[in-house]
Formats: C-alpha cells, sequence, structure tokens
C-alpha cells in the first residue's frame, strides 16, 4: 500500500466516513480501517436523525456511493490497529485483520436461512437473535456476508451442521472455520482517529431497573425498537409480551451529570427522547410520552425542533429527577419514582414501559491509541496532538451533523501532514 501522502482513518462510522471520503476527495491515499465487518457505526443502528427525521440509511448511501467509485479509498473491515510508531510524516502501522469466514457477496444466498446456529443480534443490541452466518444490516457495505467464527466452531459436530457446509458448497458458498487473520504494515503520513462511542452501562445503575425490570429499556435500544428492521419490525411493543405500548416514560440523564457514572452532559440525550417521543406518537395515535427531566437541552439550532414536540398534548414534560424503578410482578408494568421539582411533590407512576436516556461514552475511555505521546482529558476524550487528529465523539459528546463538520475539520489538519511530505 502507498506510503506518500496517505492517511489512515480509524473508525468507520459517520466520523470516519466522512473524514475518509473528505482527504481522498482532496487527493490523498485513504486507508480506512473499521473493527465491525460493516462502516456506519452507531448511525446506522437509528431509525431517524432529529431534526428532520429522515432515516440515516440516506445520508450513509451517499457516502457509500462516494466510497465505492474513489480508487484512492482502501476499506478494511473487521480490522484492528495494533501499533503505531514514528511521528506526523512518517508513521509505521501494524494493522491485524480478522477473517469474516465465508465468501460469497452476494448477500442474499439462502445459505443464511440453512443455517442452524442462531447468536445474538448485536445490531439490534441483543433483543433478538441472528444466524451466525448473516449480512449485519440491509443496506451494509461492505454488502458482504459474516460468519460468526466462535459460535460456528462450538457447533462443529451438531446435528445438521455437516450437511450444511455442504449445503453451502453446492451453491458456490465457501465457509472457511480454519481462516486465519492476516497482518498488514504500512507507512502513513497522518492518522484521523473517529473511533465513537457506546452507551452508558445501564447495568451500573442500581435503581433505575435496567435488568432486574423486564420493560425497562436503553434510548439505543429504543431507536432499534422503532425501526422497520428492528427486532419487532418497527412495532413498539413491550419486551416482556409484546403487549403495545400505551404510556412511555423517558428517564433523562440516566447515569449522566452524575459523580459516580458520568460527570459531563451528552447533549444529545434531550433531543433524541424528543425525537423518540414522535415515534410513539406516530406509531400510536392513542398513546402518551411522559419526559422526566433535570434540564431539558435543545441546544442551537434544534430549539424548534424542540418547540415543535412539546406542542404535542400527549408529550408531556415533567422536570423532575427519577430515582427508582421497580417492577410490578403481576403485570410487569414500571413503577417510577422520584419528585416533581416544579410541584415540590413526590413522583409515583406505573408505565407500560421506561426508556433510559443512558449517555456517550468515549471508546477511548478504554480502547487507547496505540502510540506514545497522545493524550486524553478526564473523561477519557481524546485530545488533539500532532499527526493523529481526533474526529467526532472521541473529541467530545456531539450529534450527527456536528460529526460531520467536526470531521471534515480533522480531515483537514491531516491533510496539513501530507504539505511538503
Amino acid at each position: 500500500m502507498p506510503g506518500e501522502k496517505t492517511v489512515l482513518v480509524v473508525g468507520g462510522g459517520i466520523s470516519g466516513i466522512t473524514a475518509a471520503v473528505e482527504a481522498a476527495e482532496s487527493g490523498c491515499k485513504v486507508i480506512l480501517v473499521e473493527r465491525l465487518p460493516y462502516l456506519g457505526g452507531r448511525v446506522a443502528k437509528l431509525n431517524k436523525y432529529f431534526p428532520k427525521l429522515c432515516p440515516p440509511t440516506c445520508g450513509l448511501e451517499i457516502n457509500f456511493r462516494r466510497i465505492r467509485r474513489n480508487p484512492d479509498i482502501t476499506v478494511l473491515t473487521m480490522a484492528n490497529v495494533e501499533n503505531i510508531s514514528g511521528s506526523a510524516g512518517a508513521y509505521s502501522v501494524k494493522i491485524k485483520v480478522s477473517p469474516r469466514y465465508v465468501d460469497d457477496h452476494s448477500a442474499t444466498s439462502q445459505c443464511v436461512q440453512d443455517c442452524p446456529v442462531e447468536i445474538d443480534n448485536e445490531f439490534n443490541y441483543g433483543m433478538n437473535k441472528t444466524k451466525a452466518v448473516y449480512l449485519p444490516y440491509e443496506m451494509a457495505y461492505p454488502m458482504n456476508l459474516v460468519a460468526d467464527g466462535e459460535a460456528l466452531k462450538k457447533a462443529r459436530g451438531s446435528a445438521g451442521f455437516t450437511e450444511f457446509l455442504e449445503s453451502c458448497k453446492t451453491k458456490g458458498i465457501k465457509i472457511d472455520l480454519d481462516a486465519e487473520p492476516r497482518t498488514i504494515d504500512l507507512t502513513v503520513n497522518s492518522i484521523v482517529w473517529a473511533t465513537g462511542w457506546k452507551p452508558y452501562d445501564a447495568t451500573k445503575l442500581e435503581t433505575l431497573g435496567f435488568g432486574s425490570c423486564a420493560n425497562v429499556i436503553t434510548n439505543v435500544m429504543m431507536e432499534r425498537l422503532a425501526s422497520v428492521g428492528g427486532p419487532t419490525q418497527g412495532h413498539i411493543v413491550r419486551p416482556s409480551d409484546g403487549k403495545k405500548v400505551n404510556n412511555l416514560a423517558f428517564v433523562q440523564c440516566a447515569g449522566s451529570r452524575d459523580r459516580n457514572h458520568l460527570p459531563y452532559c451528552s447533549s444529545i440525550c434531550c433531543l433524541a427522547s424528543l425525537k423518540q417521543a414522535t415515534y410513539l406518537r406516530e406509531y400510536n395515535p392513542d398513546a402518551q410520552a411522559h419526559i422526566f427531566y433535570i434540564d431539558l437541552r435543545a441546544y442551537g439550532r434544534f430549539e424548534y425542533f424542540f418547540d415543535k414536540v412539546r406542542k404535542d398534548e400527549k408529550i408531556l414534560l415533567t422536570k423532575g429527577k427519577i430515582v427508582n424503578i421497580t417492577e410490578d410482578p403481576r403485570t410487569k408494568d414500571v413503577i417510577l419514582e422520584g419528585e416533581d421539582i416544579l410541584s415540590g411533590t413526590k413522583i409515583r407512576r406505573t408505565f407500560d414501559m421506561a426508556v433510559l436516556a443512558v449517555g456517550m461514552q468515549p471508546n477511548t475511555m478504554e480502547e487507547k491509541v496505540p502510540v506514545s505521546g497522545v493524550t486524553y482529558d478526564e473523561f477519557g476524550f481524546l485530545v488533539s496532538d500532532e499527526g493523529v487528529h481526533p474526529a467526532g465523539v472521541c473529541r467530545r459528546p456531539m450529534d450527527v451533523g456536528t460529526c460531520l463538520q467536526d470531521a471534515t475539520g480533522a480531515a483537514l489538519k491531516a491533510l496539513q501532514d501530507t504539505l511538503g511530505r
């Protein structure tokens, strides 16, 4: 792979994709590395963007098309950067690429349906199962099947498994469970680090019922629940019994602005809950959404979106802190307890389901950049460093639109590293 005027982009979410296409269309070679088998990151799992409430597949497909037609972009999925040495202008990088275990580019093969092994569906946050040979999602890039090698290896010798492998072979599909990872060594001039974020672990919020109450979910799970590609094909129903949700509670700042969990505000959670309240109202016009908040924040140009949503008489807003969620053992309804700050009264309300608005935790909190000299703030966000440029949520919490702007800026900084080298 070329080392002259080459930018390495680590992370294939919306920030990494944007940085990659902007750098490549400005004349650089780009190596785009993603640890998952597909590009798109968290944005691919959204049901809709705010404020326009349009599906994310639209924006992603435009960028996928830009990647497909640009020979200066090399995409490596299922890949991890293991080591970086050198300095700005001349970095040596070692990348480990894991096998997909299946060689079939049709992505529509009957092989998927015939697979006798099922795994938790990571794309739907474990809310349903998928086959161990699968297409990650309906518009995945690359549009290639992938296999869970570990799950298939454990199934060796089980009933029907050998027949399944033989059936794939007759269809021209090769499944090689003995495939090994490969290592790539290359030299690049600059690096954009865009490894994104993960939702805060709601199991740590012991009093808010996640894990102990069947009908308490998180905001990222709500996105998949409302999506036609999700575990219920877009039907907003309770996990416990499939009952249509008529009365839904949103609990804001679940773990955020809390010294024991995430001390900062993730900036988008209020807007996400307002958006998700519209999902419920659109799906079930008779349903009521109740948002419990500490401070309802709709920054900058999103104020008009907030005004539009709160005019709905069936979307209720209460300034108050929910401190406890329990389950009615008979009905599986959730019982919320807290305080209405404006009236000074106690809250004790029963709902069909509750959604915890958990915050954004940077992946760099746990997965550091494998090079010396890079610094982080007290929350684990990456601080800009010469030659390694953070983009998107690994730098600070931000919405999708801001990620696009931030990634474009990171690409510009990366291009500056290549000038005169």
